[in-house]
């Protein structure tokens, strides 16, 4: 089984006010197609190992894997196309642009990448949401929809380049119990039928409990 994301010896320092050591010797990989959720209290160093996995921070002693490759001190402009292509991300605030079409949301991160046509990207984008099962919102205003559509949107958005590995930080934090069990049953449904990786922050134990595994943090560290 292909590796897709490895963490090996992340350590993570705060120099102020005070020096603090915020992540302590974290060993973890995701395998592909696994759902791997991530649990623990404010302040355990959740977040704050999300912005290292994903590229964001570079400043960690460690080494950080994407598909078996070292990642750890390419540069920003690197880092940026590697994220782009490789990643996709779901939070807890879909960061929508509400003046655009949900159509042309989807396509934001494709046209970025800059390695498809329009045309492409349009089919592509209008592939995804049928897949999200939302195609008929595709020229609605991201404004207009409701906020489990909007999070449906988001995965959409997610999905566009095809990466290897979603990354949600607290998907469902905003969304009912209805809308929050939709959203798990399309990762889950990702990641069976399309042996895609998924790493979820998350509080909702009944969300983690049905993931493949649970990785739990306290006080910086993975305890188990």
């Amino acid at each position: 089984m292909k590796t897709v994301l490895e963490a090996k010896n992340i350590n993570k320092y705060f120099k102020k006010p005070i020096p603090y050591h915020v992540l302590t010797n974290i060993n973890f990989k995701v395998e592909q197609g696994e759902f791997v959720s991530i649990m623990g209290k404010s302040g355990c160093g959740k977040s704050t190992l999300m912005y290292i996995l994903s590229t964001m921070d570079t400043d960690y002693d460690g080494q950080l894997f994407l598909n078996e490759e070292l990642i750890t001190q390419k540069n920003q402009d690197e880092l940026s196309y590697i994220r782009n292509k490789q990643i996709g991300f779901v939070f807890q605030f879909h960061y929508l642009l509400s003046e655009f079409s949900v159509l042309e949301n989807v396509m934001l991160p494709a046209k970025k990448l800059g390695e498809k046509t329009k045309l492409q990207i349009k089919n592509d984008a209008l592939e995804k949401l049928e897949i999200l099962g939302i195609s008929q919102l595709a020229n609605k205003k991201a404004g207009m929809i409701s906020g489990g559509e909007k999070q449906r949107v988001a995965i959409a958005r997610a999905l566009i380049n095809n990466p290897s590995i979603i990354m949600g930080d607290e998907p469902t934090g905003n969304l009912d119990s209805y809308n929050a069990e939709n959203v798990f049953n399309i990762f889950k449904d990702l990641s069976t039928n399309k042996s895609l990786s998924l790493l979820v922050v998350t509080h909702d134990k009944d969300f983690a409990s049905k993931t493949d595994r649970i990785i739990h943090m306290e006080d910086g560290k993975i305890i188990e």
